[in-house]
């Protein structure tokens, strides 16, 4: 077995692979990108993006997702159709092909952290024969120093083999494609999707069954600070502008997506961004569109000419473009991606009737009911199978990555606001104005941006 930089940890039989072909370790991004393209994987665009096709699947498989049904955490997941159980036979028996397979090909481990937050911080790893889903991997979670790579010792594993089809009749899923979460090992394993997203959440899924335990309200959000010190968070589904609106060139940006809220305030769980970039623009969105002509950036199923240019209007493939970076490539980001607690929480709803006006201010009484209901619509591409606006309630904004009963997070939420916040809570419209999806048109994301600006900064109290 060949290896590359080795930290202290660096042992893959503790996670039972015997690896026989050259395991590199936290590899460079360079050195992904020369893998990924050599390989056929990936197309280099200009200005420096890394382009890749996920193939069949362009979104998330919600039907395809798992949790393990053992004893330590069998009674607090809140089983159903969106938390579907395995048995640890079956997981074992899956995991087996993923290793079989991973011990048979070169592998690209990187090892990170989930949480800017020490205190509550997850160290994880994620091992994978794919050199670009490495990066996506090492774009996306918070990277270790030299110093704490030296001595990361992993808590959690994703065992990442997306060439692994399962057998549904033999290993108790619903297809080829299975993601699988194990609560008391930390462990997922992934296989029959390219799709990189699949990474990410597995881990944001793990994080929302394991923080509540440390009093800590993991939360489907985007969130940002002014230069008072004023955060804002935003909750919302895929698609609904968490990650376009809380990129303000008037505000710091503490993360896209996933976050959490304890004693001391508010932290991202990542280190980099996942965007939606169809129809991205630079004059409505400049800072994620910066992003997207960068090299280290991860482009997924962006349309790209024999000579490298970019069609961001091409939705050919998908309407789920996406657009993996770092963190600080948005100039304004907050570096320690940590902030104090919030002073305003805003719902963001994708309305397809186009109904809900274009920002109200709820009640705290409000605030509970549309939390827990999350009414908005699930958009173009972000699941599979959703090929226009579906008016759907997706309880917390993030239903699909919530192992626990939704009133475990909205009990937290009411706690956090009534012991650490006056929050005011807004419900904002980013769906559509002027009649339903077919007959209006999407709300203006500049006229959204107006609105918010005055709501967080005072003018509509």
């Amino acid at each position: 077995m060949a290896t590359t930089f080795e930290p202290r940890s660096a042992n893959l039989s503790e996670h039972g692979l015997d690896a026989r072909g050259t395991v590199h370790w936290h590899p460079t991004t360079a050195l992904l990108y020369m893998h990924a393209i050599f390989r056929g994987d990936a197309v280099l665009a200009e200005g420096g993006p890394l382009v890749v096709d996920t193939g069949e699947h362009t979104g998330r498989s919600p039907k395809d997702r798992f949790i393990v049904r053992e004893p330590s955490s069998a009674e607090r997941i809140n089983w159903g159709t969106v938390n579907q159980p395995l048995d640890e036979d079956q997981f074992d028996g899956l995991r087996d092909k993923v290793v079989s397979h991973l011990e048979g090909t070169d592998l690209y481990v990187v090892n990170a952290f989930a949480g800017a937050d020490p205190a509550h911080r997850l160290p994880l790893r994620v091992i994978t024969d794919s050199p670009w889903h490495a990066l996506f991997a090492k774009t996306l979670f918070i990277e270790p120093t030299e110093e704490e790579l030296e001595d990361h010792e992993p808590e959690a594993v994703v065992l990442h083999a997306p060439a692994v089809d399962a057998d549904p009749e033999a290993d108790g899923t619903q297809s080829g494609t299975f993601v699988v979460l194990h609560p008391a090992r930390a462990e997922v394993i992934i296989g029959g999707t390219y799709y990189a997203g699949e990474i990410k959440k597995s881990i944001f899924s793990l994080l929302n069954d394991r923080l509540p335990r440390e009093d800590v309200l993991p939360m489907h959000c985007s969130a940002n600070v002014d230069d008072e010190g004023r955060v804002a968070l935003f909750f919302g589904l895929s698609g609904t502008g968490k990650t376009t609106l809380s990129a303000d060139p008037e505000r710091h940006l503490i993360g896209d997506d996933e976050h959490g809220w304890s004693d001391d305030g508010v932290f991202n769980f990542e280190g980099g961004c996942y965007a939606k970039v169809i129809n991205l623009s630079p004059e409505a969105e400049p800072q994620i569109f910066r992003t997207t002509h960068t090299f280290g950036t991860v482009l997924e199923n962006v349309v790209a000419d024999e000579e490298g240019r970019l069609d961001l209007t091409d939705d050919s493939k998908t309407e789920n473009t996406r657009a993996a970076y770092k963190l600080e490539q948005i100039e304004n980001a907050l570096p320690e991606k940590r902030a104090g607690h919030p002073s305003d929480v805003v719902f963001l709803t994708a309305d397809a009737f186009g109904i809900l006006p274009p920002l109200v201010r709820l009640s705290r009484e409000q605030a509970m009911f549309y939390f827990l209901s999350g009414f908005t619509a699930k958009l173009a591409g972000t699941e599979i199978g959703v090929d226009e606006p579906q008016p759907t309630f997706s309880a917390c904004f993030g239903a699909p990555f919530l192992p626990q009963a939704p009133s475990v997070y909205a009990r937290m939420l009411g706690e956090k606001l009534d012991a650490y916040s006056d929050a005011r809570v807004w419900l904002v419209n980013t769906g559509w104005t002027g009649g339903p999806f077919g007959e209006g048109r999407r709300m203006p994301i500049a006229a959204t941006r107006a609105l918010l600006r005055a709501a967080l900064g005072g003018d509509l109290d």
